[in-house]
This record gives structure tokens, C-alpha cells and sequence, in this order.
């Protein structure tokens, strides 16, 4: 059966609960669309949640389009450069670009308080998972007031993709709520 799905990938210290995941969820359920979504929770270790992304993109029906929003960005462009596949990418982290030495120590989930250490190993991780990405593949979302990453770091290593770039906003990508119509669009929905 070719059926469309949406896999949405929350960023570091995030979860299913994220605003944007929940958002777009609720879209595609008054749509009678809630079967081709999925946003699963993501371990904090970068090839468990690789690894974890992969068996449900193999398990899927049809053609996935993955979302990524800051970590989970990252992951998008990996997968999407594996399998072959479409991403939009909202505030990624650039981990080509990043200073991981400073997410090092221990962090708490956002939204469930479960805590975790990020380590030298999982900095590796995410090193060994960067992979140059085929432009055409991409829609990336940016706004330049994005506090935690510098927008013009994705710009750049996204150069030829897609770009909406918004002025203003923050880390959390404050215009979510006014393409979540294109989103599920470009998803062949």
C-alpha cells in the first residue's frame, strides 16, 4: 500500500510534546490524515535514534518525507541523504558547524524532566552522522532570531535548497503555525 507518511524529529532535550509536533499532529488528525504521522521519542544518543528513525522509515508503506527541527534537523539531512528521501529542515543544527563541546554534561528532557549526560562519544556520534546534503532534497526554515543557532550556518551548508528565511522570530521557529498547510502539502497529503 503507497501510503504518504510524516515523520517529524524533535531537537535535543525535546519530545513528542514539542509544540510544533503536536501542532502538525492535531492538523493531520482533523484532516482524517493521523495515520501518516509519526514522531517518535528520540534517544538522546545519537546512533540509538539514528537507528531507532531507520527501522520506522524500512517499516514505512509508501514514500516518507521527513521533518527536522534543530537536532533533529541534523538527523533529517542524514536520513534523508540514506534513504533517498525529502526533508524539511526547521532551525537545524549544522553539526558541520557546531562547537560540541559546549552541549557537553548533563541535560534534562523539556517536557518529561528525564535527565541525560551528552558525552565526548555521543559528540562523535553526530560527527560520524554529518553528510553533505543533495540541495534539491531540502526545504529549510530558518528565522534569523533564532537564539541558539546561527541561522547563516544553515544557509550556507544548504546553499541551492529551498529557503524560507523569516526575520526575526527564535529557536523555536515562531511561524510554524502558518505553513503547517504547505508542510503537509509537500508531503503529498
Amino acid at each position: 500500500m503507497d501510503r504518504p507518511l510524516i515523520v517529524y524529529l524533535h531537537g535535543f532535550c525535546s519530545s513528542p510534546a514539542s509544540w510544533k509536533s503536536q501542532l502538525l499532529a492535531d492538523e493531520m488528525a482533523r484532516r482524517g490524515l493521523a495515520g501518516h504521522f509519526a514522531c517518535p521519542q528520540l534517544s538522546p544518543v545519537p546512533d540509538e535514534a539514528v537507528a531507532s528513525i531507520s527501522r520506522l522509515i524500512e517499516a514505512a508503506g509508501g514514500p516518507v518525507t521527513l521533518i527536522g527541527s534543530s537536532l533533529g534537523g541534523h538527523y533529517a539531512n542524514h536520513l534523508a541523504e540514506t534513504f533517498g528521501l525529502n526533508a524539511i529542515l526547521i532551525n537545524p543544527a549544522v553539526v558541520d558547524r557546531l562547537d560540541l563541546s559546549l552541549f557537553l554534561g548533563e541535560h534534562a528532557n523539556f517536557h518529561s524532566g528525564e535527565r541525560f549526560t551528552f558525552s565526548e562519544a555521543h559528540a562523535a556520534q553526530l560527527k560520524a552522522q554529518v553528510r553533505r546534503p543533495t540541495p534539491e532534497r531540502y526545504w529549510l526554515m530558518l528565522e534569523t532570531g533564532d537564539e541558539v543557532l546561527d541561522c547563516r550556518q544553515a544557509q550556507d551548508f544548504y546553499a541551492g535548497s529551498r529557503q524560507t528565511v523569516l526575520t526575526g522570530g527564535d529557536h523555536s521557529f515562531t511561524k510554524f503555525p502558518d505553513f503547517v498547510s504547505q508542510i503537509i502539502e509537500y508531503a503529498g497529503l
